[in-house]
């Protein structure tokens, strides 16, 4: 039996998308019994874009008759800006130590080997999924026309690639008469009409979801949003940019926006069918998508040839990290 370790410093505390995932994608691990947290114990290691990489590059030294796998984000020069220097480490640690890549949407799939990530025997195409043992719908508040619609969004990141020029268009915009709004987490925008609240765990937000009607997602670029389908656990129909990975994961469960103007008439579509958006639902589980993984690398530890990391390899790769890790901190 494969036996898998995640390469990833975890916290509980509130923070990006990609903790979130894997913290769920590690609980399905250990309820199948095949996690292993000494990484010396697994046959299978899960890395992480660029996060972590020199302790991966150690532990392929170490143990070269490992199989390494690549789960990977972005580009980021896409949604970030083109100076951004991650995507050049991520393709380098790609090509050095990855056995094979997990991509989170056909759309990061696609543009990144657009942008000239090689290509791997071994690749997958696998969303993220929330841990529906803490978002989902049982409790939620039931929806009706004779109160305000609460309207909710989220954003870990204040970078205004994650649709804030949107949020504060609604905030200019909205008819409040008619809608609240809540913001939860962390902006640039100082909002006058939106109620902004603090950064909250996953249980805090999956309960603020459970409260609110529709979730308005304005990022444009994204590899495949965790918060997307949090929101669709919890029962929201969801408004999202029309781009990126957004059509994939959204699919039947909400509308889609090229421009903040269009977002008033969506929501009155969503309102008007509200009961026939919620049988459309399909956030998918966390129980298919780690059953996904884990049958992906069973499959490439049964079938690749490890890739070889020798000493020379290592020490050029190590000064490639730190020369990386010190352009990136100035």
């Amino acid at each position: 039996m494969t036996k898998v370790h995640i390469a990833f410093e975890f916290t509980d505390d509130p923070f990006g998308g990609g903790n979130q995932f894997l913290k769920s994608l590690r609980d399905y691990f250990i309820s199948k019994d095949v996690y292993q947290q000494d990484i010396s114990q697994a046959n299978a290691v899960l890395f992480n874009s660029h996060h972590q990489i020199s302790q991966v590059a150690a532990a392929k030294h170490k143990y070269p008759e490992k199989v390494f796998i690549h789960r990977i984000d972005g580009p980021m020069k896409l949604y970030n800006n083109p100076s951004d220097r991650r995507d050049d480490i991520i393709y380098t640690v790609n090509k050095m130590l990855a056995d094979a890549t997990v991509f989170q949407s056909l759309w990061s799939q696609q543009k990144n080997h657009e942008m000239k990530l090689p290509q791997k025997p071994f690749e997958a195409v696998i969303h993220n999924a929330a841990n529906e043992k803490i978002f989902n719908a049982v409790g939620r508040a039931q929806f009706s026309t004779d109160r305000k619609i609460k309207l909710v969004a989220a954003s870990w990141s204040i970078n205004w690639n994650k649709g804030f020029e949107t949020y504060k268009w609604l905030d200019e915009n909205l008819d409040f008469s008619r809608y609240q709004m809540t913001f939860v987490g962390n902006s640039p925008v100082e909002f006058k009409n939106l109620q902004h609240l603090p950064p909250m765990d996953s249980k805090g937000l999956a309960e603020k979801f459970r409260q609110s009607d529709i979730f308005i997602f304005a990022s444009r670029m994204e590899a495949c949003s965790n918060l997307l389908g949090e929101a669709m656990c919890c029962g929201l129909p969801v408004i999202a940019p029309n781009s990126s990975s957004n059509p994939e994961i959204v699919a039947q469960s909400g509308q889609l926006f090229d421009k903040p103007e269009d977002i008033p008439r969506l929501l009155e579509n969503i309102i008007n069918n509200y009961d026939y958006c919620l049988p459309a639902m399909r956030a998918p589980s966390i129980d298919r998508v780690g059953k996904a993984y884990y049958d992906f690398m069973q499959k490439v530890c049964e079938q690749t040839t490890r890739k070889k990391f020798g000493k020379a390899a290592y020490i050029c790769l190590l000064a490639e990290i730190l020369f990386w890790k010190i352009v990136n901190k100035i």
